[in-house]
């Protein structure tokens, strides 16, 4: 797990704004008013006495209950927002466990059930007809959002440069991969609250923001960059190898080369398992493929199975067994492999 030191707050997606307000809404301000009391202007789309355009941002839903109608307000303003952003298990835990160190917003790390108070939302008035139909008014504050997703942002920014700012050795390695597709998350997070700003009508806070996709192509110079030597102990005909090779190059990893940090060690031990009197001859194959760092000496990714395949012959059976080791590795490897890389 990479650590960078960096006084942040967890970026959040405005996705998750749906779930929170829901949640408190009822809560929140608003007082339901009589059946049938006159059709205040807001329903209709106008303008709410106490919540201006000028300071608040709001949205109108309408449903068969309040529950209803807050859900379908909540709903149309977080539609404003633009595309929802969805962030990896990789960066969440990455900002829950590893990647900050302090506190931000308000002496206090951001949570989900905070996200109302984040972003200044809330539900600000309920009117219903009496009749079956609801309405309700989701408010945000312009001020205090434009200044919470502007510090998001600025935060954001420190953390993708901590990530990136490395030497040439660094940057070409898996870890330096690893920092690279986790700043292209953390870029595509901070477009997403660009978009909001843009919104609130303070798109000079995420001006010159750079997209996730340019992280990504710096990732993918760093993998082309890094050469993997590999070494199969006992393979047949090069069969082996020519698996494992295909599953780094179609990651777009360069195999071969001398003095490569990074080193796949392949031990294959093949035995003949045969009963005396049966038709039937067997070979048994156990595979251990070790992923190593050479700079450290340690196993960075562990891969084994052992196979059994039988013929009349010994040969053939050999034969079948390492034909089956081969689609194994092809079946399995590449997954392995961009597992690894993407923890």
């Amino acid at each position: 797990m990479i650590k960078i030191k960096s006084s942040i707050a967890t970026g959040l997606s405005v996705a998750c704004l749906v779930f929170v307000l829901a949640s408190c809404a009822t809560a929140a301000g608003g007082v339901a008013l009589a059946p049938m009391t006159p059709r205040p202007e807001w329903v209709g789309l106008g303008p709410h006495e106490r919540y201006t355009s000028v300071a608040y941002l709001t949205a109108v839903g309408r449903g068969s209950s309040r529950q209803a109608a807050e859900m379908a307000a909540i709903g149309q303003l977080v539609a404003t927002f633009g595309q929802r952003v969805q962030f990896s298990q990789r960066v969440t835990e990455w900002y829950r466990t590893g990647g900050t160190e302090g506190v931000a917003f308000e002496g206090s790390i951001v949570t989900g059930g905070e996200m109302d108070r984040l972003i200044g939302a809330e539900i600000g008035d309920f009117w219903t007809d009496g009749r079956g139909n609801n309405y309700a008014l989701v408010v945000m504050n312009r001020a205090r959002a434009i200044r919470i997703y502007s510090e998001m942002i600025r935060a954001n920014q420190e953390i993708i440069n901590n990530l990136t700012n490395m030497s040439m050795a660094e940057r070409n390695s898996f870890g330096g991969f690893s920092r690279y597709e986790i700043a292209a998350e953390i870029a595509d997070m901070n477009i997403s609250h660009g978009e909001v700003l843009s919104v609130l009508g303070a798109p000079q806070y995420a001006q010159g923001l750079r997209r996730g996709d340019d992280f990504r192509r710096g990732a993918q110079e760093i993998v082309a960059a890094i050469p993997i030597n590999i070494y199969v102990n006992n393979d047949r005909a090069g069969r082996l190898h020519s698996a494992f090779a295909s599953a780094f190059s179609d990651m777009g990893f360069r195999t071969g080369g001398i003095n490569s940090r990074y080193v796949l060690d392949v031990n294959v031990v093949v035995q003949p398992t045969d009963h005396p009197g049966a038709q039937v001859v067997f070979s048994r194959m156990e595979l251990s493929a070790n992923l190593i760092d050479v700079n450290t000496g340690s196993v960075l990714l562990p891969f084994s199975f052992h196979l059994r395949e039988g013929h009349v012959t010994q040969s053939e059976a050999e034969n079948r067994v390492f034909i089956a080791a081969e689609r194994r590795i092809n079946a399995e490897y590449r997954n392995e492999l961009s597992n690894f890389l993407s923890q």
